[in-house]
């Protein structure tokens, strides 16, 4: 008896060590550049921000007006963006509308889904390449498909009118910003204690064995198999936060830790995102389909040719070892 409450003792405290060790370095990140957002926001950064977008939107068939939308996607979030697309009321096809919402499925909370994957050991250079990049090239290759076909060319139905709060005030943004931390440390302590089950019933082996092919042709390894999908469904926040842990402990090396973020800076949140997107009138084929073909091709691509290169090269800008690096935001 005194040794399993020994056990039980010693699972839950590495259980409250890890998710104090995970959520205090998602916070040390978050925070400060939470605060610099709405500094810049305040200041008009977003607008300025959405003028230089908007010779980009009508490139890719979309109207100007929708730089704005764009512009605070990549800053804040896909919520915020959606807000401003619907009191903007900008007319949309179904065609216009599911490549605005890939663009930002694609590319959005850049700069602490940026700064997440900086503390996991992978550059800015990379992340925003892949995430500005790659959702520039998908709206391109969309909207050709859609003007050579002439599909999908009638108006779309919007079915959500956010509810914006009449109160703007400084202490009310705080404390929004304080309930979304809470709901953080919640998800997380649930997250790596269902983890710490999996892998004593030992079905986190047996999801590995069954997930390998697929992980194998993207360059992911076993080690990072239940971080990425946690990170596909639920959040880069989430995935990478429990990435950059793992990567601290040495568990995955930093080239595994490079292709799973680079998988989860344009495949994560695959349910929220994609109903969220939805009800601007997306096509669901294209936001969700066509966003998993296109992320899995890339990163396959990318895992190809980074095994090519030298690894001094890929440390220098690519990625770096985290797992005996000094504590830093």
């Amino acid at each position: 008896m005194a040794v399993i409450m020994k056990s039980i003792y010693q699972f839950f405290q590495e259980l409250f060590k890890e998710i104090f060790n995970v959520t205090s370095t998602l916070f040390r990140i978050m925070i400060p550049i939470i605060i610099a957002i709405k500094v810049v926001e305040e200041l008009g950064g977003i607008v300025i921000l959405s003028e230089w977008l908007s010779p980009i939107m009508e490139s890719v068939g979309l109207p100007k007006e929708v730089g704005l939308v764009w512009a605070t996607t990549l800053l804040i979030n896909i919520y915020a963006g959606l807000i401003v697309l619907i009191n903007s009321d900008v007319p949309l096809t179904v065609a216009q509308a599911s490549v605005l919402g890939s663009m930002m499925l694609l590319a959005h909370s850049l700069p602490i889904e940026g700064a997440i994957a900086k503390k996991a050991g992978v550059s800015w250079l990379a992340t925003l390449s892949v995430r500005v990049g790659g959702s520039l090239v998908l709206a391109w290759l969309l909207n050709l498909s859609y003007e050579y076909g002439d599909l999908l060319n009638y108006s779309a139905t919007v079915l959500w009118q956010p509810e914006v709060s009449g109160d703007i005030s400084y202490f009310a943004w705080a404390i929004e910003q304080l309930k979304n931390f809470a709901v953080i440390f919640m998800v997380i302590s649930v997250l790596l204690l269902l983890l710490k089950i999996l892998k004593v019933l030992g079905v986190e082996k047996l999801m590995a064995i069954l997930l390998r092919p697929f992980l194998r042709l993207l360059g992911i390894s076993k080690d990072a198999t239940n971080l990425t999908i946690i990170g596909i469904t639920l959040g880069l926040s989430f995935g990478g936060g429990l990435l950059i842990n793992e990567a601290k402990k040495g568990h995955i090396s930093a080239r595994d830790v490079f292709t799973a973020i680079m998988l989860l800076n344009l495949l994560h949140s695959l349910i929220e995102d994609t109903l969220l997107i939805m009800l601007i009138g997306a096509d669901f084929n294209t936001i969700f389909w066509g966003r998993l073909v296109f992320s899995v091709l890339v990163v396959a691509s990318i895992s190809h040719v980074i095994k090519r290169i030298n690894p001094s090269i890929c440390e220098r800008y690519f990625y770096r070892d985290v797992s005996h690096s000094p504590r830093q935001i």
